[in-house]
């Protein structure tokens, strides 16, 4: 499966075409960022990298994304820390989303009734983002 260090702009395409919304203002590049007197700015393979990019999603909820290039000193660790939890509103919706986001993927669970009463499944996607789809709706 396919990390999303340095992949950012792509998985949030990615993103965009699951959730049918458009980014707030555009994607911002690390070359659009004025550099500081006496500093060596990014190089030109780091210049079209994502620093910033937001996404509406579910619930008034935002994703955003940024690029960090390894000349930053930072490496991207994936780990199993993380999961972002969607709540739609309809099973349907549920289902929609699941499909969607495992494509390219791996489920983790499958969409199923759950001993508290709602539909819950999890997945990893394509870009080694790890889902949890939540519907507490029964239809």
């Amino acid at each position: 499966m396919a990390r999303i260090a340095r992949r950012t702009e792509e998985a949030f395409n990615f993103y965009k075409a699951v959730f049918g919304t458009e980014f707030v203002n555009g994607i911002m590049r690390h070359g659009d960022v004025p550099v500081p007197e006496g500093q060596p700015g990014p190089s030109d393979d780091d210049k079209q990298l994502v620093i910033n990019v937001q996404l509406p999603i579910l619930g008034g909820h935002l994703l955003m994304g940024t690029d960090v290039p390894e000349s930053m000193g930072v490496n991207l660790n994936q780990g199993n820390n993380v999961y972002i939890c969607l709540h739609p509103d309809t099973r349907a919706e549920a289902d929609s989303l699941f499909a969607a986001l495992s494509a390219g993927g791996t489920v983790q669970m499958p969409l199923q009734e759950m001993f508290w009463g709602d539909y819950y499944g999890s997945l990893v996607d394509k870009f080694g983002v790890q889902w949890m789809i939540n519907c507490a709706s029964k239809s």
